[in-house]
């Protein structure tokens, strides 16, 4: 629909995503205390629940979804009130710029200001400085991973409890490892708006989309000494028999590359960051699943964290979707994947 719309001339498909994704605001909730602020110039919305508490709360900084492109706050708004509610936390929703028209670094820039702000703070909103975690999906994953990269060397600021990454994007190498073949037409998230995405959020178009995805875009030398941690080798080969097979290496094209060589950097993709950053995370949470293309990203990045000596707390949706989270209580239905996810995820706030 988006883009017959864009075809007509009446908007683009971009414009016509956000309005079907912009969510509602809600009415209020009887067990949290609901307000819009701005931290460090950031648009936030931050859930307090009103029980009283025998000591200081855990905070979780909340990152939204929508390839860079799309999410709101009130997209989000169910999410973050439950996580809220069920885990006794204090939730900082962070309301990051979005592309094209705001291209990289924008969106990491404002989720690492609202964090330090959050961070600063904390006494204000009765969170236990030792108890902060950073929390997003798909690209808000991205982000909460790149933040907390940022953060752990930081002598100045309480050091993050943890990362909750829920189906991540990490990469914009490879667009052909295994999950991204098995899953290339899969709702929400199919393999080509994967790299439009990305694009978009490096550099406000998406105009070469299609080299991206043939991997024409990453220098041989380069492919080489990432393929330690980009690779189909080290995805467990129980996710490699459903519809994989070997592609060939396509040409290099320069011209292209100078245009996306900033993928290579670690806050636009965590997943390259060097082992003496890794080493330094927080403990993890992560969460894929089995439908999604990204699945391999949170894999290969499990398996980094581990390597490093970072404690993972792994949940796998067999029978999971991209989006499946953000489809919490949505229009009046919920996918019970999706329940069960949102649950794994406040089970482990709860055990921190």
């Amino acid at each position: 629909q988006g883009k017959i719309l864009e075809k007509t001339g009446l908007c683009s498909q971009i414009t016509f995503g956000r309005y079907v994704r912009q969510g509602r605001k809600l009415g209020v909730d009887p067990k949290l205390f609901i307000q819009d602020l701005q931290f460090n110039k950031v648009p936030v919305r931050v859930y307090q629940p009103k029980a009283t508490s025998d000591g200081r709360r855990r905070g979780i900084i909340f990152f939204h979804g929508g390839g860079w492109v799309f999410g709101s706050l009130d997209t989000y708004e169910k999410v973050c009130r439950y996580i809220s509610r069920e885990s006794e936390s204090v939730v900082v929703s962070v309301q990051y710029r979005l592309a094209p028209e705001h291209k990289y670094p924008a969106a990491y820039e404002d989720c690492l200001n609202a964090t330090i702000h959050f961070m600063k703070n904390i006494e204000d909103y009765g969170v236990d400085p030792a108890n902060v975690t950073v929390c997003g999906d798909s690209a808000g994953g991205n982000l909460a991973a790149a933040v907390s990269q940022t953060l752990a060397g930081r002598s100045d600021l309480p050091k993050l409890r943890a990362q909750i990454l829920i189906y991540p994007g990490l990469q914009a190498l490879d667009f052909n490892l295994p999950s991204y073949q098995q899953n290339r037409g899969v709702p929400l998230l199919f393999r080509e708006r994967a790299a439009f995405f990305a694009l978009q959020y490096l550099n406000g178009d998406a105009l070469h989309v299609q080299e991206v995805l043939e991997g024409s875009h990453i220098p041989p030398d380069m492919r080489l000494k990432y393929r330690k941690w980009v690779s189909p080798d080290n995805i467990p080969e129980k996710f490699k028999v459903r519809g994989v097979k070997p592609l060939r290496p396509t040409d290099f094209i320069a011209e292209v590359y100078e245009t996306v060589k900033r993928f290579c950097e670690p806050n636009l993709c965590p997943l390259l960051a060097e082992d003496a950053i890794v080493h330094q995370l927080p403990e993890s949470f992560i969460l894929t699943c089995e439908y999604d293309v990204l699945r391999d990203d949170g894999l290969l990045y499990k398996k980094r964290l581990e390597d490093n000596g970072v404690r993972v707390t792994w949940y796998h949706l067999e029978d999971g979707f991209h989006g499946i989270i953000s489809l919490y209580d949505y229009c009046g239905f919920s996918f019970p994947a999706g329940k069960r996810g949102l649950d794994s995820v406040v089970n482990f706030l709860k055990s921190l």
